[in-house]
């Protein structure tokens, strides 16, 4: 510590409390951050940035000066990253500083969390109006766990949109250049449009067309996905999972699929993302659920593979 400068804690106090006290006022900062964001699917990302910062303090106080000086650059450029991509909500978060409104802060957090149910319906009327046009479709959707972009053939034009029957609808129609390739869906979102999937190489799929062979072969290739796919010619619609393709389904038995696979990923998303409200009294557990998505979200995806797995094989 420096001796110049007024010292504000006695000196009876230890050195790690003040630090400890320190690096927790810098997470709950970046807590609160974090809420005025909204954007629970960036937990991977704040989690590393911390990460960052706090190897940056660790090294600082190894007396490991290069490696310090490389953390803490990477800890500017990770925070200048950070505001670039969600300029929009640091801005607003800003404004909301400058002009001394703590709780519009905590209100602008406030976001409705779609449902399961919900999302899961709009993907399955999208599918059945596609289905009755006879308009072809590739929809993969994330189960358990982030799908690698190096999975896909050629990564998609991205979107980050809110899922919509209507949007759904209008990247599928063959006068839009996104028609040409897969929908990418995550959680509520639609990530990507236009995704080139790997075709199946296996002897039963060269007999399918290229949607399905592509929807085999991106559900061989990554194990925490689902892949729907209509027919251009039948309008029929399947669901491709693992090295089991299920057709031809309606779209009844397609949304009791989706929501056995794919409702506990979006259960997850609402368990990240819940509505703030009463922050008193709730910040504590909220922060607990916080920490253990950094500290513990690898042991708990894990498992969630092996049961996806043993569901997978009944």
């Amino acid at each position: 510590m420096s001796s110049s400068g007024p010292m504000l804690f006695p000196d009876w106090l230890p050195y790690w409390l003040i630090r400890s006290l320190d690096i927790g006022l810098v997470l709950i900062f970046t807590y609160v951050m974090l809420l005025a964001i909204g954007e629970r699917r960036t937990l991977w990302m704040v989690r590393g940035f911390i990460l960052l910062m706090l190897a940056a303090v660790v090294s600082q106080n190894l007396n490991f000066q290069l490696l310090a000086f490389v953390l803490e650059k990477l800890v500017v450029g990770s925070a200048v990253a950070m505001a670039v991509v969600f300029q929009s909500d640091f801005r607003k978060f800003l404004e909301l500083l400058g002009r001394g409104e703590f709780l519009q802060i905590v209100r602008t957090s406030r976001r409705p969390v779609p449902k399961a149910d919900s999302t899961i319906d709009k993907i399955v009327d999208a599918v059945k109006e596609l289905s009755q046009n006879r308009t072809g479709a590739l929809i993969v959707l994330e189960t358990n766990g982030v799908i690698d972009e190096r999975d896909f053939a050629v990564p998609g034009v991205m979107l980050n949109a809110e899922i919509s029957k209507e949007l759904l609808q209008t990247i599928f129609q063959t006068t839009t250049l996104l028609h040409d390739g897969a929908v990418h869906i995550r959680g509520s979102r639609i990530v990507a449009a236009g995704t080139i999937l790997p075709l199946s190489e296996r002897k039963a799929s060269r007999q399918l067309g290229t949607r399905h062979r592509a929807a085999m072969g991106i559900t061989e290739r990554v194990e925490n996905c689902l892949c729907v796919v209509v027919s251009e010619e039948t309008g029929s619609i399947s669901l491709a999972e693992g090295r089991l393709l299920n057709r031809p389904l309606t779209s009844s038995k397609l949304k009791e699929l989706l929501e056995e696979r794919f409702s506990p990923s979006m259960e997850r998303e609402s368990v990240v993302a819940p509505g703030i409200g009463r922050l008193s009294r709730k910040l504590g557990i909220k922060g607990w659920g916080l920490f253990k998505q950094f500290f513990g979200g690898s042991r708990k995806t894990s498992e969630e593979k092996k049961r996806g797995e043993m569901r997978g094989g009944d």
